[in-house]
């Protein structure tokens, strides 16, 4: 009786994983399949995101902090507009996405896109960067693909089951021995973040630096620009901690990727700023 009810828990732990695919491959061939929790919702996380972004909103206009450059609210809004459309070629449905794009008076080297298209720029990656239109591409680019590949997502669910799996698994101990075996999860909860979750958000930055370098190409953002940006950003951010203890890869890393990711897009680039000829109109 005690093994049927452990192996129910186990199984429960597994039904609620499932296998998907959340963006098409695109020219750069990310196909990685995605686990994702039965029990959250892509809308789930969508509207949590939403809320979350307004609250952010409401933060920084009550500062007021928001949108107080109009100039380079212009410049990061246009970039968007020429971004986002290439986000068809992964995700159809992201055109119907409810975008939004604002820009905060903060000394933070940082961006984020939620699920769902909510894009905030902080103005400090632009200033202290000295950022051209392409660098900013390159970042936009990258963040919106964390969206499209649903990676808030993963990491929710990758927290949801782990939990669930621990929580059956120390049940299912104390049921067969009547020992509490909490110390020994906590042990195995950090193991797990240090073998498992790392690792798992470098794939994500892979990932979201792949299918950004794609996009700004498509949308007519100089690929190069995705080198100059992580030199800038190495420049800026001095030292760093040891690549196999950090969520991020190092620049060194990412520079050496994108660059040997380059080729496949060049042609992409070339063709989205090709000047367009007209015919001359006959009289």
């Amino acid at each position: 009786m005690k093994k049927l009810l452990i192996a129910a828990l186990v199984a429960g732990v597994l039904t609620a994983c499932q296998q998907v695919s959340t963006t098409n491959g695109g020219s750069v061939g990310v196909n990685r399949k995605q686990s994702m929790s039965s029990l959250l919702s892509a809308q789930q996380v969508d509207e949590m995101s939403a809320e979350s972004y307004n609250d952010a909103l409401n933060k920084a206009r009550k500062a007021g902090k928001l949108n107080t450059d109009a100039k380079m609210v212009g410049r990061v809004r246009a970039i968007a507009d020429r971004v986002v459309p290439q986000t068809a070629v992964y995700r159809p449905d992201a055109l119907q996405w409810k975008w939004e794009v604002n820009v905060e008076q903060s000394d933070q080297l940082n961006a984020y896109c939620m699920a769902g298209g909510k894009i905030m720029f902080y103005s400090g990656i632009i200033t202290k960067l000295k950022l051209t239109d392409d660098e900013i591409a390159q970042i936009m680019g990258h963040e919106i693909a964390h969206a499209l590949r649903e990676h808030a997502r993963e990491r929710m669910s990758s927290e949801y089951n782990k939990q669930l799996a621990f929580t059956g698994l120390s049940l299912g101990i104390s049921i067969l021995t009547g020992k509490n075996y909490d110390d020994y999860l906590k042990l195995a909860n950090q193991v797990t973040d240090v073998a498992y979750s790392l690792p798992n958000s470098r794939e994500h930055e892979s990932e979201a630096d792949t299918i950004g370098l794609e996009l700004a190409a498509r949308a007519g953002y100089n690929p190069q620009a995705s080198v100059t940006l992580w030199q800038k950003m190495a420049a800026a951010g001095g030292g760093a901690p040891p690549e196999f203890l950090s969520t991020h890869p190092s620049s060194q890393t990412r520079i050496r990727d994108l660059q040997a990711k380059i080729p496949a897009v060049q042609p992409l680039y070339d063709a989205a700023s090709k000047p367009t000829t007209k015919k001359p109109s006959k009289s």
